[in-house]
């Protein structure tokens, strides 16, 4: 999205310095910008777009640290498997054995 954007930008500008009107074209555009921005419509537009945003603002705000904390703990629980895995390694029994063993006494 940020790309599409400076890209954009890049080829405004390009038009506008490579025409022919030059100045006249900037300040034609800039005047065309001007009353589209201040437009009741689009201005009606952009307070509703400001209001959702504040709105579900703490939302997001909540989900993000609720997804942050189970990342953390996944994380730390991943680690915790693989320290386990070294304990069982240096009693002399492989996760493997431990895994087969207990497969044939449910059976």
């Amino acid at each position: 999205m940020r790309g599409k954007l400076v890209l954009l930008v890049g080829i405004g500008i390009g038009y506008v310095l490579g025409a022919r009107a030059g100045r006249e074209r900037y300040n034609e555009i800039k005047r065309s910008v001007s009353r589209f921005w201040n437009d009741p419509r689009v201005q009606h537009q952009v307070q509703n777009v400001e209001e959702f945003a504040k709105d579900k603002a703490p939302d997001v705000v909540d989900f993000l640290g609720e997804t942050a904390k189970k990342v953390v703990t996944r994380s730390s629980s991943g680690s915790s498997k693989g320290s386990t895995a070294k304990a069982r390694s240096a009693n002399g029994k492989s996760s493997s054995t431990t895994r087969s063993s207990s497969t044939s006494a449910k059976k």
